[in-house]
Formats: C-alpha cells, structure tokens, sequence
C-alpha cells in the first residue's frame, strides 16, 4: 500500500528533514501547501461540476452532508459546520457524518474509521435519499467509513461528491462526481494533515461557497443571509445595509426589525416595499436578492408604463 499510494509513500526530497535546518525544514513544508493549492487549481473543473449538480439537490430542498474520518473528516465537518452562521444553511438540512462521532472532533479515534457498519447504520438512520446529497473526503481515497457512507447514500438515490488525494482509488472511482488533488508525498511520509489536508480544506471552502453563492445566500460579495450570533454579526448586518443603500443607521435598524433580522427582506423594505410584498418579491426570485430587486424595478416599470399610458387618454376624456 505504500508503494501504491502517492500520500503515504517516502519521498528522497525530505527524507534528511529531521536533521535540517529549522528554516529550510518551513521551506519544505511551504512548498508543499503551493502544491496543495496548485494541485486544487487543477481540479477546478471537477468541482464545478460538482459544485452544480449538488445545488440541483439543494435547491430541490434536500439535505447536505459530510463524511469522513481522521483529519479528513474533521475537516469535513469544520466546513459543514461554518455554513450555518456565514450563510444561514438550515441545521435541519445539514448532516456531518465522522468515524467515531462527535468525539472524534478532538479526540483521535482513528480505530473507528475501520468500521463500515457504523457508517451504514448511520446513513440508514438519517434516512439519506434521492433529495440529498453527499459529500465524502478521504486522503487514501480507501477509508472504509467514508467508502460505506458513500456507497450507501449512493444505493440509496443521493448524489455523490468523491474527494481524495490519491488517483484510482475507490472513493473517486465510485462517486458520481470524482475530485482528485494529486498531492503527492508529505515531507512527513503519511501526515496527510499537511499537503492533502490543505488541498481538502481549500477544495471543500470552494465547493461549498459556490454551492451557497449559487443559492443566493452572496449579493455583491456580501453573506446577505449571515445569522447575526452576537454583536460583531449584528453590526455587519447593518454596515451591508448601509453600504447597500446609503440610508442612515437609524432607517436600517429599523428595517431589520420590521424584517425579524432579515438582511435581503430589510434591504426591499429600504427600497419602498412593504412587507408582505417584500416577502412575496423574494419568494417569487427564489430567495436570491439580485433576482428579487430585478422583480421589483420590472414591477415598478411596468406600473410607471401602465400609468403614462394612461394620461392621454385622460387628456382625451378632458
């Protein structure tokens, strides 16, 4: 197996890195997180591909979720986690699968990962199906907790995202949407925290911000959907409000208060809407705000229209 795969096989560049200098062992280390990120640049196409179709089932109302084990799993999470605050992700829609469990977030339990009937068990439980869609993570690619989760969630109809760090192996051969970060070697042979775990980290930050922007949860690079937990998120809200609209902070508390906190339904109101109305906009564009503002200046034209075709016939009637 060490031979086989590029993450765990000992690479002759870094095999004196203990007895180097401390600032030429950071210099190889560096180097391997720019090849983590150019090897994440390569994958681009594929994570766009991904990226689209795992909105398709969002949008259909479907479920998110992660899984993995070790650090790759842990980085899973972490990713899954953040959505619910930067981008208001419902937590009902949002399931993180780990080997091991909560514990294994700060506890290694790297035994677990070894147990395909946990992860089975576990898909079953949360009722994974047609609607969802799965994220799976590995560095070997071979994991058999993440390997079951995947081919479970498969079996059972969700949609599959592979991400591994070695070409060929199960997990991207069996996803229906592979992404493969060649990493290669570690300069510390098998630590796949270092070269695959920033590849991971970047590739999941990306797949999922585009996935969320796809969704409507970004305007004019802005979290409009972020949830304001405490105070520094409370000032965000209005500071997009402000620089949006250019109203006073007063107008905008207001709004945000007439619209129960919501950045995109109090940013219709700053724009003249009352709330039903601002509330019906925003369903109609499927809650993206570019769509919804677009709605409202066509409604507007289209009355502006209405009523100056009115005015001759009312000279007429004059």
């Amino acid at each position: 197996m060490l031979t086989f795969m590029g993450t765990e096989r000992p690479s002759p560049r870094y095999s004196g890195i203990d007895a180097w200098e401390p600032a030429d062992v950071l210099d190889a280390m560096i180097e391997g997180q720019f090849s983590a990120v150019a090897a994440v640049r390569t994958a681009r196409p594929e994570l766009a591909r991904a990226a689209l179709a795992v909105e398709t089932r969002l949008r259909d109302g479907g479920r998110l979720v992660y899984a993995g084990a070790g650090t790759s799993g842990r980085l899973a999470v972490q990713d899954g986690a953040e959505l619910m605050p930067t981008f208001g992700w419902p937590c009902d829609r949002l399931l993180l699968f780990i080997a091991g469990g909560e514990e294994a977030m700060v506890r290694a339990k790297e035994g677990a990962e070894d147990e395909p009937g946990q992860a089975i068990d576990v898909v079953r439980r949360h009722g994974i199906a047609a609607k969802d869609a799965l994220i799976a993570v590995a560095a070997s690619g071979t994991t058999p907790f993440t390997l079951a989760c995947l081919r479970e969630a498969r079996q059972r109809g969700a949609l599959t995202v592979g991400i591994a760090n070695n070409p060929g192996t199960p997990i991207l051969v069996e996803a229906e949407y592979p992404v493969c970060l060649e990493t290669g070697p570690e300069p510390i042979a098998g630590s796949t925290r270092m070269n695959a775990g920033t590849a991971q980290r970047i590739a999941l930050s990306l797949l999922s911000s585009l996935v969320m922007i796809r969704l409507g949860k970004v305007y004019a690079g802005l979290m409009v959907d972020v949830q304001a937990s405490n105070a520094k998120l409370v000032e965000r809200r209005e500071n997009m409000l402000l620089h949006l609209t250019g109203k006073t902070r007063e107008e905008v508390r207001e709004a945000l208060r007439r619209a129960r906190g919501s950045v995109k339904l109090a940013m219709l109101l700053l724009k003249g809407c009352e709330l039903e109305e601002a509330e019906r906009v925003l369903d109609s564009a499927g809650g993206q705000l570019r769509a919804a503002l677009a709605l409202l200046a066509q409604g507007r034209s289209n009355g502006s229209a209405r009523s100056s075709g009115d005015r001759p016939r009312a000279r007429d009637a004059r």
